[in-house]
């Protein structure tokens, strides 16, 4: 019923747990497919793909036009979105379910929905953001590619799908959905922190911000890349 889409770039560390996080949904027949979609990596990301049994497929250009060129070749009819550095919490596919059951059956309209986020960190710092995050997406619907995206075939066509944008496709998606078509599911997608140890959490945190409302002001594209860095 799913076809998962994975885009990748040099993610040899982080992809096989990934992975693993899909197999019991592999295993019940929920995930028929995944689709790997690399940047032409210089790692072993297309071997760790190709040993997992995943679909490869290649595409440069940013991350929004992998994740359309994904969408694209998917053969079921709901999709899931995921970042290589994310590993789905055990049990997601329950709360999963339920959902897509809910919007196949009728007994809610077509939506999409995605993860709590969470950082694979200890600390005060981690927790702190991962409340700011909590409070963002209660608040404003606003999730981000971290958290992962799952949405039935036929609504993410309605919406023009993925732009080829090579940076802040999730916000853009997210925006054409509109908040009364996403919902938070109670399982969390927990995320890798390595960006945020190396940049420091204040600092990428504020970075990010500061992108995502240059974004919505209209600002270039190069000139958010620049920042963002």
């Amino acid at each position: 019923m799913i076809s998962v889409i994975i885009p990748t770039l040099n993610a040899e560390a982080s992809l096989g747990p990934t992975l693993a996080a899909l197999v019991p949904a592999a295993v019940d027949g929920l995930i028929r497919e995944v689709i790997v979609v690399d940047a032409n990596s210089a790692d072993r990301t297309a071997a760790i793909a190709d040993g997992a049994g995943a679909n490869l497929l290649v595409c440069s250009g940013g991350r929004g036009r992998q994740l359309a060129a994904g969408a694209a070749g998917a053969r079921f009819p709901w999709l899931m979105f995921l970042h290589a550095d994310t590993v789905l919490e055990p049990g997601w596919e329950r709360h999963a379910s339920t959902f897509m059951e809910r919007v196949d059956s009728g007994a809610q309209p077509a939506a999409a929905a995605a993860f709590r986020f969470a950082l694979d960190d200890d600390g005060v710092r981690p927790r702190l953001l991962e409340q700011f995050v909590a409070l963002r997406c209660s608040v404003l619907r606003l999730p981000y590619g971290d958290q992962g995206l799952l949405l039935p075939k036929t609504l993410y066509d309605e919406i023009g799908g993925y732009l080829p944008l090579p940076l802040m496709e999730d916000v853009d998606i997210v925006g054409r959905l509109g908040r009364r078509r996403l919902c938070m599911l109670r399982c969390r997608a927990v995320t890798s922190a390595e960006r945020f140890r190396r940049a420091g959490y204040a600092r990428r945190s504020a970075r990010n911000l500061l992108c995502v409302t240059m974004y919505s002001l209209g600002v270039p594209m190069p000139v958010i890349q620049r920042l963002y860095g």
